[in-house]
This record gives structure tokens, sequence and C-alpha cells, in this order.
């Protein structure tokens, strides 16, 4: 299954830009893009696809991806005579927009960690929803200078809001969220470069210079995973790409995400994804019709 990398209007001078689409027809392939994008759904229902997780969404949708986040809308469900008119509303901005001197103060910490945490592509619901779609629609009417202020409120709202749950799944992302710390650094580095060999306990933790108990104890606090759990959590987030974007059997892709046993990666995918890695492969392998011009 190919996915397409948009080629997005925004220009470097831009602080963001944003786009509406009433009577939305969900036309866009399975696609990512190096800009972050707040993708607002109204009256329709049907599939989301972001990173490894294919959901249902109904009537309303709200969702905030990274970059280089895949992601595809359907509106396969959404009841005609219920909703006659559907529209989406799309918010993106710069990759490095937060990080000169200015926008990387203090008082934008909250939305740079969400941003963090984006990689995985965050769901808002609720009140939340309801406050940022009016914010987004009133948004589209605004000049530059008044839109960007209205732009940061988008962004405070969202980040300083409870009401928002991860779509994708921790492992799907190499790009791992975390606090500052050069030891967790290193480990985070060992592992994306090694996961695909046999990764011991004790390996890391002596590479760190701390004992297996001690370590143990620090990756749990700083990433509320066990060590073993974010190892499998890695590697079955790899397998979920290889199995959307390349055309490798099940047994290929068990052994390059560092599986030796192709039962225990079948039993363990089923495990944790719900499914087999086959039924997992079909169920998200579908095209869209989109226009070519936007995507390469």
């Amino acid at each position: 299954m190919k996915i397409y990398r948009e080629i997005t209007p925004l220009h470097e001078d831009d602080i963001y830009a944003i786009f509406s689409y009433p009577k939305a027809t969900f036309d866009y392939p399975l696609h990512n893009h190096s800009e972050y994008e707040i993708n607002l759904i109204m009256k329709a229902s049907g599939n989301r696809i972001v990173g490894d997780k294919m959901e249902k969404y109904k009537d309303y949708d709200l969702v905030l991806l990274g970059p280089y986040l895949t992601h595809a809308w359907d509106g396969a469900d959404t009841d005609k005579q219920k909703h006659p008119e559907t529209h989406t509303v799309v918010l993106q901005f710069g990759e490095k927009l937060f990080q000169n001197n200015f926008l990387s103060k203090k008082a934008f910490q909250a939305i740079k960690m969400m941003l963090n945490y984006s990689v995985r592509g965050i769901e808002f619901y609720g009140e939340t929803r309801t406050k940022v779609m009016e914010q987004m629609l009133e948004l589209v009417q605004l000049d530059e200078f008044e839109g960007a202020i209205s732009f940061l409120n988008i962004l405070q709202t969202l980040a300083t809001s409870n009401e928002n749950r991860f779509v994708a799944s921790a492992g799907y992302s190499s790009k791992i969220p975390s606090p500052e710390n050069k030891r967790m650094d290193r480990v985070y580095e060992f592992i994306m470069d090694n996961y695909q060999d046999k990764i011991t306990l004790q390996e890391v933790a002596s590479m760190i210079n701390m004992s297996e108990s001690a370590f143990s104890h620090f990756f749990k606090k700083s990433t509320k995973r066990s060590f073993s759990k974010f190892l499998t959590d890695t590697r079955l987030g790899e397998a979920c790409k290889l199995l959307l974007e390349t055309q490798d059997s099940v047994s290929e892709i068990c052994f390059k995400c560092g599986y030796s046993n192709l039962s225990n990666f079948n039993r363990l995918f089923k495990k944790y994804k719900g499914m087999t890695p086959v039924e997992y492969r079909r169920q998200l392998r579908y095209e869209l019709p989109f226009v070519a011009e936007r995507f390469v």
C-alpha cells in the first residue's frame, strides 16, 4: 500500500494555514506531511486512520497530528438525511514554529509539551472539542494578526485540556517524547537502533551505569511502562508500519522486528492489537480517490 506525502501550501513565513471544506468529500488518501495538523470533522461519521489505529468516529471529530504521522479520514458511515452537509476544517503549522526565541519562552511550555506528544496523535472531546470547533470556525474569517492571537488561544485550549486521549499506539512513532534527560535519550536511541536484535535489561542498564533493579525503577518512572513493555510496543509499532507500507510477508516482518519465533510474534500482536497481523493488514489496506498533484 502506498502512503503519500502531501505537499502542503504552508509557506515558511506563515504562522499557520487554515482550510475550510464545506460539503467535504473525504477524497484524501492515506498520507502524511512535515507539518503539525489539527483536523476538525463536523457532521460526518466513518473511519479514521492515525498511525497504526483504525477507529470509528461519529458526527464530530477533533485530532491533533504530529509531523509525518500517517492519517486519513473517510465519511463512509455518514447519515445523509441527518447530516446532508459535511464540513471539515484543517489547521496546519510548521514543525519548527516553537523553536525560535520568542515561542520557546515559559508561557508556551504547555503547548510545546503537547506538540511533543502529538507524535501519537491526540483526540480531543467534550467541552474542549466544542470550544475549539467554535474557535477554528472563527479563525477562518480573521486577518493575519488577529488570527495569530486566535491560533495561540486554540493551542493553549488544547494544551491545558484534560479531555483528550492518545490515538496511535505508544510504539508506533520512533520519536519518543520524554523529559529532557541525557540518560533516557541514550536509552531511547539505543533501543531504536537495535530493536531488531536481542536486547537485554542487563545490557541497557550497564550502558548507563545502573543496576538492573535501579534501571527498571528509573525507566518505569520516566516512561510509565516497564522496559519489556516498551520494547514490545516499539517492535509491534514497527511491525504495523511494515504491514502497512511494504509487501513483506508476515514472517519477514516478524524477524525484521526482533522476533525469532513467528508463533510468539503472532500471539503478541493479537494480544496487543486485538487481531492477527494478516487481519490488521487486510483491515487497514484501502485506497481513497484523491487529487494527485497535491501528493508525491
